[in-house]
């Protein structure tokens, strides 16, 4: 189990840097296209570009966000149940989330194969599609093993607990 954690936590954490390369990419880009767009002097495809690295960098930084628990918690309701009932429900929701992003990593995977086949790119530089797409699919396969990894370790530690 140890070296499949550490496979997962590798993942989530390479996924984690390209997301903060394409973030910081996004920022001189966006900023090297407004002073060059003030000097009359636009870059080309900006628009295209910022849109993908916004996906990279939303997509990627999922598994990170959910293993270090940095996301938004909205617990005001949870939190006044009995600590047996949360243990259900938190079991409940990483095996919901497994579900959902399992669909979402199929579909996913689906829309990046149509990309691919039909030569699907940005309308200005004729950049493919489905990369991005199939990195996002990755992504997301990689949270499902997040979210499976969080649902044994709650189950370990409250077993230890009992």
């Amino acid at each position: 189990m140890k070296a499949f954690t550490d496979f997962v936590i590798g993942s989530s954490r390479t996924l984690y840097v390209v997301a903060g390369v394409a973030l910081n990419a996004m920022v001189f880009l966006t900023g090297a296209d407004v002073v060059l767009r003030y000097l009359n002097r636009p870059i080309t495809g900006t628009y295209e570009l910022v849109g993908l690295l916004g996906a990279v960098v939303i997509g990627f930084s999922i598994p990170q966000t959910s293993r270090l628990k940095a996301h938004v918690l909205m617990d005001f309701l949870t939190s006044r149940l009995a600590p047996r009932v949360q243990g259900v429900l938190y079991r409940l929701t990483r095996a919901l989330g497994i579900i959902l992003f399992l669909i979402i990593t199929w579909n996913v995977l689906v829309l990046g194969g149509r990309y691919r086949t039909l030569g699907e790119a940005t309308l200005v530089l004729q950049v493919p599609l489905y990369p991005v797409a199939y990195g996002i699919a990755v992504s997301c396969f990689i949270e499902c093993l997040v979210l499976f990894i969080d649902l044994v370790t709650a189950d370990h530690e409250k077993k230890g607990e009992a």
